[in-house]
């Protein structure tokens, strides 16, 4: 693993409520906005626990709680159990469509139709185009926006972007309408296999927070990988994963 530069300057944030854990406080270590980013540069961050929200890099850095860790699928070993093989089965009508990044009407109006009926209380449920696009795009990322089709019917985006090792699940939305389809489980199997395609070794799925049940499902995928002191560490199909 190659470091990164030793003079890359690193700021906290203020305390915040935690959007994960109700009750609990949050704070930030991010890069500063105003140093230079580079695609090489974000991918040694991102095995180091890093992720974006749009052009800003950052990882949870909280005193009182460390439940907030980062995870990855290696992608050669993943075991497709009974439920992922029925999930592409049920959508195997649908075909993807890969596009780079940018503004698409039609995607964000699929963005607002989601944030209104999973998240309508949380504080993008009123965003419009420019929070959009500063919150999945940053101009020095390889990202790509990737549709899921049925016929010509936009079903889903996930939003990914490409690092050395791998590919990094940004941010995946879909039609609420669905939910028999199980969407969000269905992108993840489509970027393990388009990481396989690309013979990129890791998935990267962003936090997974123990007592989150939003977060729950990506204990789901195993082996699963979590940055723990430092350390990548893989936990099999049967293997409990112990509190951070």
């Amino acid at each position: 693993m190659n470091k990164p530069p030793t003079q890359l300057p690193l700021y906290l944030s203020m305390v915040d409520a935690c959007s994960y854990l109700e009750g609990r406080e949050s704070r930030n270590l991010f890069v500063d906005p105003e140093a230079p980013m580079t695609p090489a540069l974000y991918s040694q961050l991102i095995q180091r626990g890093f992720r974006r929200s749009g052009r800003m890099v950052y990882r949870p850095y909280c005193e009182a709680c460390r439940q907030c860790v980062s995870a990855r699928l290696p992608v050669t070993r993943f075991d497709r159990r009974r439920r992922h093989r029925r999930n592409q089965q049920h959508n195997r009508d649908l075909r993807l469509v890969i596009r780079n990044a940018g503004f698409v009407e039609e995607h964000f109006k699929l963005y607002r139709r989601y944030l209104t009926a999973r998240h309508a209380d949380g504080a993008m449920a009123d965003s419009g185009p420019e929070e959009y696009r500063d919150f999945l795009i940053a101009d020095w990322c390889d990202t790509h926006f990737v549709e899921f089709r049925h016929d010509d019917r936009l079903l889903a985006v996930a939003v990914t972007d490409q690092v050395d090792d791998g590919l990094s699940a940004v941010y995946t939305f879909f039609d609420p309408d669905q939910p028999r389809r199980s969407l969000g489980t269905f992108a993840i199997l489509s970027q393990l296999a388009l990481c396989h395609r690309l013979g990129l070794p890791y998935l990267y799925l962003g936090y997974w927070v123990r007592d989150c049940a939003k977060m729950a499902y990506k204990a789901d995928f195993r082996p699963l990988q979590l940055l723990i002191d430092g350390q990548w560490r893989e936990f099999g199909v049967d293997e409990e994963i112990p509190a951070v």
